[in-house]
């Protein structure tokens, strides 16, 4: 049995506004164990940043709530623990990289003073000699030559600054590595070159990875594991092998049937029809129903319940006992 790491249950999160409530998250359950690589899939406007924002601990204050659920890390109930220890979590247990690149610098320090600064708040005891040895080393490891760490984060591309946050996430060694899209700003070469490097270093550090995206490919290439979120919620989870050679949800079906494929011709890609619903208004019943082609009557009003077929889950009322009423 793998060592479970992450363990997240029923987790609901909310956004409170002058005029409703953001309901982004409602009742995920996911399960990550260690040393592997979790995909979290699904269009935008699904949950996957708040998600990963709940993890850190970092929703917006004042307006971000989490309004139910447990978030367990290592045995450690995250949602339990104070601001002072999740600083101490953040960076040196669990480290985020977030979309872009450059907003995730400070336009006026320079990159070694960058990664320098992680060194200095959670490794204690070491001296400037020790943490300079160490920027070197960590900038070199993810394919940066030292002598360019007095340089400012405008005077590297877009491919390089991912490549200094990555140094920055990875300078403590964390247990687990929060990826958010890490590619998505980058042109297609220098994603690989991206993704390639995270991947090896992911299995030299044995670091565990929670990759957000909404690349299809990028899952296929990285993951152990996937989750298909939609509307904030976990609606079909599997290995890689069971997803990609049998997805079982309409919209994990539809998800593959608008990427085009290397193996047959078409004519057309065949896209889903309809939007991600408002999460302050979401439908009753099932939130894919007013876009799913296998609609029935029980669907319109009754949310389904996770079915299992053999560690395959899918969340959709055509496994369970109520198909009637189509």
């Amino acid at each position: 049995m793998s060592e479970r790491l992450l363990e997240i249950r029923d987790l609901e999160v909310q956004y409170l506004t002058m005029g409703s409530t953001v309901r982004a998250v409602n009742g995920l359950s996911l399960v990550l164990n260690k040393g592997e690589t979790l995909g979290v899939v699904g269009e935008t406007g699904a949950g996957k940043t708040t998600l990963a924002l709940s993890i850190m601990q970092l929703l917006p204050k004042k307006i971000g709530r989490i309004a139910g659920g447990s978030i367990v890390f290592a045995g450690q109930s995250i949602l339990d623990a104070s601001a002072r220890e999740m600083r101490s979590v953040r960076g040196d247990e669990i480290a985020m990289i977030f979309q872009d690149p450059m907003t995730s610098l400070n336009p006026v320090m320079t990159i070694g003073d960058q990664v320098a600064e992680m060194l200095e708040l959670h490794s204690e005891g070491r001296d400037k000699k020790e943490i300079s040895d160490k920027v070197d080393a960590l900038l070199e490891m993810v394919g940066i030559p030292a002598e360019r760490k007095e340089e400012y984060p405008h005077q590297f591309s877009g491919g390089m600054r991912q490549r200094v946050v990555i140094a920055i996430a990875l300078a403590c060694n964390p247990t687990l590595l929060i990826a958010d899209e890490p590619t998505t700003a980058l042109d297609v070469t220098i994603q690989a070159q991206v993704l390639e490097m995270m991947e090896d270093l992911k299995t030299r550090l044995n670091t565990s990875m929670l990759l957000i995206t909404h690349d299809l490919g990028v899952v296929a290439a990285m993951c152990d594991s996937v989750a298909v979120m939609y509307a904030g919620r976990i609606i079909e989870y599997g290995s890689v092998d069971q997803i990609f050679e049998s997805p079982l949800h309409p919209y994990t079906i539809g998800l593959f049937n608008a990427i085009p494929s290397l193996e047959g011709k078409t004519h057309r890609l065949i896209p889903i029809e309809g939007l991600m619903p408002n999460p302050a208004e979401l439908p009753q019943g099932c939130s894919f129903h007013p876009r799913c082609t296998k609609c029935m009557e029980v669907c319109r009003h009754q949310s389904p319940p996770d079915f299992d077929e053999g560690g395959h889950t899918v969340a959709c009322h055509l496994f369970g006992a109520d198909k009637e009423g189509a």
